[in-house]
């Protein structure tokens, strides 16, 4: 069988249209929302520009990743870069993360001390955020589940676009109640809807790198199925892990009987491994590696090999 492999992502050109579309959008709402911080004094609008504002900066930076996955790879990034697309997620979780923490601290601070909020301009500002927002989710949302990168920003826009719910909801309670508090309160539900999402993504980023097994693989279950193939005797020194999104690879050392290397079955064991992992599993590991070795070469193996 061929082992040539192609490891550009699929459909990358498409996400990285609906990427910039998106940044267009979105750096157009930061702009108005700038704005309307600045006229109104409200917080929660304040937190969703800034929320806004790191945004911006990690669509630019998911685009730019989108764009970096595309090159080639070569004799040193023999992978290219695909996982810029794991590194770009994973930093645009860490200053959710951070935004989040600031929502938190300065929503409580207001509570005790609300200032004055112009409620009638609040909703207007609100409205351009959400409708704006909703935009983006259009652009983004069959793409979501392509990457990492494309699914930090589709959260990103959603989270914009439940602050902007959020904005509005408060300047509706302001106008009709008095209630300034409820500015603090809408910028407190921001901030807890940024940092479940953005935990999670750099758990799950942060996994990557550590090149943990791929989610839905089970190394125990693929040790024991090729354990099942003719021939092999032993399956040792395993290890999977994921490059980028969709791209997952495994490794592992396959004791064959003695006589696969005199009677020429060696080559035969060897496609039917690559195969196993390809199709048998949910996970298809189609870049796989595999040392077909005699069962006196355990022997000669570094004491770490398990």
């Amino acid at each position: 069988m061929g082992h040539d492999h192609d490891h550009a992502p699929p459909g990358v050109g498409e996400h990285r249209a609906r990427l910039a579309v998106a940044f267009g959008i979105t750096t157009a709402i930061l702009v108005a929302q700038a704005v309307g911080a600045l006229i109104t004094g409200s917080l929660a609008l304040l937190v969703d520009t800034a929320h806004m504002l790191t945004d911006a900066g990690g669509l630019l930076l998911a685009l730019f990743a989108a764009s970096l996955s595309m090159r080639p790879a070569n004799e040193r990034l023999t992978w290219g870069y695909r996982r810029s697309e794991v590194l770009a997620a994973l930093a645009q979780a860490a200053v959710l993360l951070a935004v989040g923490a600031y929502v938190l601290v300065e929503g409580v601070q207001r509570l005790f001390a609300p200032p004055e909020i112009a409620s009638d301009q609040l909703v207007v500002f609100g409205i351009i955020g959400l409708v704006g927002n909703v935009a983006s989710i259009l652009v983004l949302a069959a793409g979501r589940s392509a990457s990492f990168n494309m699914r930090a920003a589709f959260l990103e826009v959603v989270n914009d676009a439940l602050g902007s719910l959020a904005v509005i909801v408060a300047a509706i309670v302001i106008a009709t109640t008095g209630w300034y508090q409820a500015d603090a309160v809408a910028g407190l539900v921001i901030g807890a809807l940024i940092l479940p999402r953005a935990f999670t993504l750099m758990l799950e980023t942060s996994a990557v790198l550590l090149e943990s097994t791929p989610p839905g693989l089970d190394l125990a279950a693929v040790r024991q199925h090729l354990l099942g193939l003719e021939h092999v005797r032993e399956v040792h020194d395993v290890h999977a892990s994921l490059i980028a999104t969709g791209l997952p690879v495994l490794s592992a050392h396959v004791v064959v009987a003695d006589e696969c290397f005199v009677e020429g079955h060696a080559g035969r064991v060897l496609d039917q491994l690559l195969v196993c992992v390809a199709t048998h599993f949910d996970v298809s590991v189609e870049h796989s590696t595999f040392q077909i070795e005699p069962a006196t070469h355990r022997a000669h193996e570094h004491a770490s090999h398990a």
